[in-house]
């Protein structure tokens, strides 16, 4: 099993994301890792209706009110604890989730 360290916990608070890179079969992709209420979720940051990053680059990937992991593209809407998309082109699709755990006060990519 191999770990990847993606941040101390204290740089996640409630409802902040950090977004990191890391390997799959030779290739680099980025992920991000968002605290929601007392869980924290890992995706891969993809929209599964076109091979486009959630984000813009900017970091932000929930909605204006914090309800819901948004599309800055074209709108789609996703859980922010199952990743499946509720409204959009890609309704009923789901974000690729990422195995992450706690340990040593840091959030760590377990692949």
């Amino acid at each position: 099993m191999k770990r990847q360290r993606v941040a101390s916990l204290k740089t996640l608070p409630e409802g902040e994301s950090v977004k990191f890179q890391f390997q799959r079969d030779g290739l680099s992709f980025e992920g991000f890792a968002l605290r929601f209420g007392e869980q924290i979720v890992a995706y891969e940051n993809r929209c599964r209706h076109l091979p486009l990053s959630l984000d813009y680059g900017d970091g932000r990937f929930l909605t204006r009110d914090g309800a819901h992991l948004i599309c800055q593209s074209h709108g789609a809407l996703y859980e922010p604890l199952t990743g499946l998309c509720v409204r959009g082109p890609c309704e009923g699709a789901s974000l690729r989730p990422l195995k992450v755990e706690l340990a040593e006060d840091a959030l760590w990519l377990v692949s």
